[in-house]
């Protein structure tokens, strides 16, 4: 089942354009964006640099790709899906060919955030912001769902933006788990904040660190690899599905626990130095000493945190994501 009828009928139209949809780039972005875009029923083409390592790859998925002038050629939309560091280079190299009232996507608002004056002003500027990677907005579109979107409209020169973002985010299935609207500068801070601070800076961070304590206090370092490292994506489902209430519900209580006094510790001490805290104080059993005193008085603690978990913002945001997402699962 698709999730957006096939491109055709005045009213689609009036919102969608006449032209094609060019999709510069084909990454892991750009093919979801590509593949469900066609699958939708918009006329796509694809188009590379020279020497495009996944040009191969399109032609395997159906598309003639071109180069990038010859792909934007007549098109009504543009999906500049390369990374952001390259995006005003590639809209300068297209723009001679861009009628007015082209509309440009992106993907994330980095290019838009950052390098403003590369934008024309008769041109739509649309964010379409999946909240996935490729491979998960093209796999829940194949399953009959989507990844949920962020939908900004940078500039509006046709009075159309809107209507469009959102033509082109249905296109993609994101509306079947959620458009979210709001601005060019939201997506984008959040978006490197997250990366930064949680999603590979931080994770990073504490994977490294941890190993590194680990290994300096004569741990094996296969058995420090495994416990920091490959066993997180255990807990990272146990996230996923069911949010921090979720997963404290399937850890043991032991650990949980012992999370909440690494909480306490990261509070009050750089990380590295909270890290080795932790260690020493599992070595010399004060944790055990504390943990048998939590439990031994019926776990308050643990049901204190257990309740703040509960009442959280984050919680109850995830809590009702994750019921709207279900609903949509095939």
């Amino acid at each position: 089942m698709l999730p957006w009828p096939p491109m055709t009928g005045d009213g689609l139209l009036a919102v969608w354009g006449e032209g094609a949809v060019a999709v510069l780039g084909y990454g892991a972005q750009g093919r979801a964006h590509a593949l469900n875009l066609r699958d939708s029923g918009a006329a796509v083409r694809v188009g590379l640099h020279a020497g495009a390592r996944r040009a191969e790859l399109a032609r395997d998925d159906g598309f003639v790709p071109g180069d990038v002038r010859e792909a934007v050629q007549s098109a009504s939309m543009v999906a500049l899906m390369v990374p952001d560091e390259v995006i005003p280079a590639v809209l300068a190299q297209v723009s001679d060919l861009l009628e007015p009232g082209v509309a440009v996507v992106l993907a994330h608002g980095y290019a838009y955030r950052y390098a403003s004056g590369a934008w024309r002003g008769d041109l739509d500027a649309l964010l379409v912001a999946p909240m996935g990677q490729g491979r998960a907005v093209r796999d829940a579109y194949v399953a009959g769902g989507g990844i949920p979107a962020f939908l900004a409209v940078h500039h509006d020169a046709t009075g159309r933006a809107r209507p469009r973002a959102e033509a082109y985010a249905r296109a993609l299935g994101a509306h079947r788990a959620g458009l979210h609207w709001g601005t060019v500068a939201q997506e984008t801070e959040v978006d490197l904040f997250a990366e930064q601070a949680v999603l590979v800076g931080g994770v990073e961070t504490l994977v490294r660190e941890a190993f590194s304590v680990l290994v300096e206090a004569g741990y094996p370092e296969d058995v420090a690899y495994f416990s920091c490292l490959h066993e997180l994506k255990l807990v990272v489902d146990l996230l996923h599905e069911g949010g921090l209430g979720g997963m404290a519900r399937q850890i043991s209580n032991t650990a949980e626990f012992g999370a909440l006094r690494a909480r306490e510790q990261y509070a009050r001490a750089p990380v590295r130095e909270a890290m080795e805290r932790l260690l020493a104080e599992i070595r010399d059993g004060t944790f055990a000493s504390a943990w048998s005193a939590e439990a031994a008085a019926g776990m308050p603690l643990l049901a204190a945190a257990r309740e703040a978990t509960a009442s959280a913002p984050l919680e109850r945001v995830g809590e009702a994501l994750r019921v709207r997402l279900a609903r949509n699962r095939v």
